[in-house]
């Protein structure tokens, strides 16, 4: 008798586990960029934000990872569609523009305007911040490189941010990470990225979930 009711009750699903809430329900991690983001080259599911939900996901936490890459972005045309990439239960963004205004020479002045517009409304939403550093080819001189370069630290320090080093910084010089163009990332130069991000994002996630639980 007791050992039917057990194989009723566990029919009828009363001790199975809990399933997880479906993708479209979970937390929010946008990586918002340009083609370093999106996947150029090599498609969104090669690209770095499609590696960390992976690793997200290997590693048990429930988020999203939404790819808010567009090919040629600047600061000034992200601008435009940050809001509408920002909707949702957003609980952590990745910030990584900037480097199509190094290439065009935009003004460092307006490239931190752009960029702290951003950061405040994240500050705002109380949204966790990875800002990636980005740098500029001394093509507009050496003086503009290294304000380029400055912007990133000053403006972390400003919102409180967690700096990013340059995710190309060991991908760019190395060939057997760089597509044909020498300009954007092959597949293992995305995991390389990756990697790199994945150093910052990881702890933050930890810390995330740890302040849930004591919020509970």
């Amino acid at each position: 008798m007791l050992s039917s009711l057990i194989v009723a009750f566990v029919s009828a699903g009363a001790l199975t586990a809990a399933p997880q809430a479906p993708a479209s329900d979970r937390p929010r991690i946008v990586a918002f960029g340009d083609s370093l983001t999106s996947g150029r080259g090599i498609g969104a599911d090669l690209a770095f934000p499609a590696i960390l939900q992976d690793r997200i996901d290997h590693d048990g936490f429930s988020y999203t990872v939404v790819n808010a890459g567009v090919s040629g972005d600047t600061s000034a045309r992200a601008l435009r569609r940050f809001d509408a990439a920002m909707e949702g239960n957003v609980a952590v963004l990745i910030l990584a523009l900037g480097a199509n205004d190094g290439l065009r020479g935009v003004p460092v002045g307006t490239l931190k305007s752009n960029l702290s517009r951003m950061l405040e409304t994240a500050e705002r939403r109380n949204i966790s911040v990875l800002l990636c550093g980005m740098e500029a080819l001394p093509m507009h001189g050496w003086d503009y490189s290294v304000a380029f370069h400055n912007a990133y630290r000053d403006l972390a320090r400003q919102f409180g941010a967690t700096l990013v080093p340059f995710i190309l910084r060991n991908v760019i010089g190395d060939p057997t990470l760089m597509q044909p163009d020498h300009a954007h990332p092959n597949e293992a130069g995305a995991r390389a990225i990756a990697d790199t991000i994945w150093t910052y994002l990881e702890p933050l996630l930890h810390k995330t979930a740890d302040e849930h639980a004591v919020a509970r």
